[in-house]
């Protein structure tokens, strides 16, 4: 059987009007990247996982490689289903949070830092709240009412982790070996700064949820 031949006119209005990309697919696509490296930078410090801290290498690699394929497909889009300046803040967000994960434990190579208890709970209560915005860019295009549960679920892991790095913070300025202080004070503020880019990402995505409701 013969494939159909499309017209020259067809051709022309693909050329000039292309199929718009499942935008929807690409955020949870990159969405699950995040949860990926925040699933390594867990296991590297609870688990003292090296091969884990060799796979945030690769990682970081990989969102690269998803980051810069969405904003071209982004770029190269005659219309978006969603706010095109929500969609570009929901990417630079998102990699942000892997940007993060990457230099907590740069830092952490860099000043030979192992990870305490504060640490450890602020890095499992982190992808908590990745975790719920992987869930939330799930089911954004499918159930929006689902996907704003999740980004408020977001929203409240990043109020935790504030509390918990105030609270390690206090703890920590207790004592008199100021150059560990300083060291613990540099792995407390990633993951808090980690913690922030969560608060972000869960806003455009509450953005998104009021803007396509």
């Amino acid at each position: 059987m013969s494939t159909p031949r499309i017209s020259l006119a067809a051709r022309l209005l693909q050329q000039i009007f292309p199929k718009t990309p499942d935008f929807y697919h690409l955020l949870y696509q990159q969405s699950h990247q995040v949860s990926i490296t925040g699933d390594n930078l867990v296991r590297f410090m609870v688990n003292e996982s090296l091969d884990a801290g060799r796979m945030l290498k690769e990682d970081e690699h990989e969102a690269d490689r998803l980051r810069i394929s969405n904003l071209h497909q982004l770029n190269s889009s005659f219309a978006t289903p969603i706010d095109r300046e929500d969609i570009y803040r929901a990417i630079a967000a998102m990699d942000s949070i892997v940007t993060y994960c990457k230099s907590t434990y740069n830092e952490m190579k860099a000043l030979q830092l192992q990870p305490d208890e504060c640490s450890k709970a602020m890095v499992v209560e982190l992808q908590v709240g990745i975790k719920a915005l992987e869930q939330g860019f799930f089911e954004l295009d499918k159930n929006p009412r689902n996907a704003e549960q999740h980004a408020f679920a977001a929203r409240h892991s990043e109020r935790r982790i504030e509390k918990m790095y105030r609270k390690a913070i206090a703890k920590l300025f207790q004592g008199n070996d100021y150059l560990n202080m300083f060291k613990q004070r540099e792995l407390y503020r990633h993951l808090s700064n980690a913690a922030d880019k969560v608060h972000d990402t869960a806003n455009v995505l509450e953005d998104i949820i009021v803007k396509t409701s």
